[in-house]
């Protein structure tokens, strides 16, 4: 039975952010499969399609300053080629009890993407501390994934996660988080339209300070339905229903950030945005300032948007 814990210095959002400027982003023929966010853009378009998305990331990361949160920007390393380094969320999370956590990969070449001088760079600039490294890439070799805040989205303050089971979500590697970490996980399963798999819960969920954002018909059988939409509404959370091509527009693919300041906003894809009902902005509104930067490229050909570009850095109090 999960617990109800509370945590009023556990707070669900960071005005610090992790995100990582890609050196060759493009299409990831090892993602392809379990990935029906993502699309090749075939051709020889690969040099443009890098282009694009460095400005696209630029842009974003200029619209986070601008608004007040302090994202932390590292560049990729230019080899080994990692077409999918933009999306950090999915190799590591950062916890307010100063743990850090790195996470197994289904794709092999998405796990050249963990790197130990980008923690020391984090830790230089005093954000985390480093031993508190929990390190579950070796459940790569028993074939368990689970890529970060992408397969689990945290409900912080109730030491809680929710994750939607696929080829990256394997729920041996959701029982070894729970138990290492000692957080609860609410496990259910999540297909698109033709029944397969989501890949990531994060295209389905998304957990604010005060609201939820997700596409329940997703979520199969109806009982599993009930029950993490009943967990939500408990939270005390507003809940904001999508349907299935809003979450192909990444409308839950979103993330709510602090700022230095104390407030808070939410940032989003200029997609997403564009494929909310007036209604569901206004929800969103209510609870912070919406961000929508345009990220189009790193969409379609990485299918991930704003939320996978962010891992959110909770600093201890201790550091």
């Amino acid at each position: 039975m999960l617990r109800r814990m509370t945590c009023n210095s556990c707070k669900q959002t960071t005005a610090h952010l992790l995100l990582v400027r890609p050196a060759n982003f493009g299409p990831n023929v090892e993602t392809a499969s379990s990935n029906r966010f993502q699309h090749d853009p075939g051709g020889d378009e690969f040099p443009e399609v890098a282009a694009a998305a460095r400005c696209e990331f630029d842009a974003l990361v200029a619209a986070l300053r601008r608004a007040g949160a302090l994202p932390f920007v590292v560049d990729d390393s230019v080899s080994p080629a990692k077409p999918d380094a933009v999306f950090p969320n999915n190799w590591v999370s950062f916890h307010r009890d100063g743990r850090v956590i790195l996470y197994p990969m289904e794709a092999p070449v998405r796990r050249l993407e963990r790197r130990r001088d980008v923690l020391q760079q984090l830790s230089d600039a005093g954000l985390v501390r480093l031993d508190r490294v929990l390190d579950l890439s070796r459940l790569e070799q028993k074939g368990w994934f689970l890529e970060g805040t992408g397969s689990l989205v945290m409900d912080r303050g109730a030491g809680l996660a929710y994750a939607s089971l696929s080829s990256r979500t394997h729920p041996r590697a959701v029982a070894e988080f729970a138990r290492r970490t000692a957080m609860d996980v609410c496990v259910f399963r999540a297909t698109d339209q033709d029944g397969c798999p989501i890949y990531h819960t994060n295209v389905m969920l998304a957990i604010g300070t005060r609201f939820a954002v997700i596409c329940a018909e997703t979520i199969r059988p109806d009982a599993e339905r009930r029950r993490v939409l009943r967990m939500l509404a408990d939270s005390g959370r507003e809940i904001i229903e999508i349907d299935l091509a809003q979450m192909r527009a990444f409308a839950a693919n979103i993330l709510e950030v602090g700022t230095a300041t104390g407030g808070s906003l939410i940032a989003m894809s200029q997609t997403a945005l564009q494929a909310l009902k007036s209604s569901q902005e206004s929800q969103l509104r209510r609870h912070a300032e919406i961000l929508a930067v345009p990220v189009p490229t790193i969409e379609r050909v990485g299918g991930g948007s704003v939320r996978c570009m962010i891992a959110e850095v909770f600093v201890p109090a201790s550091t």
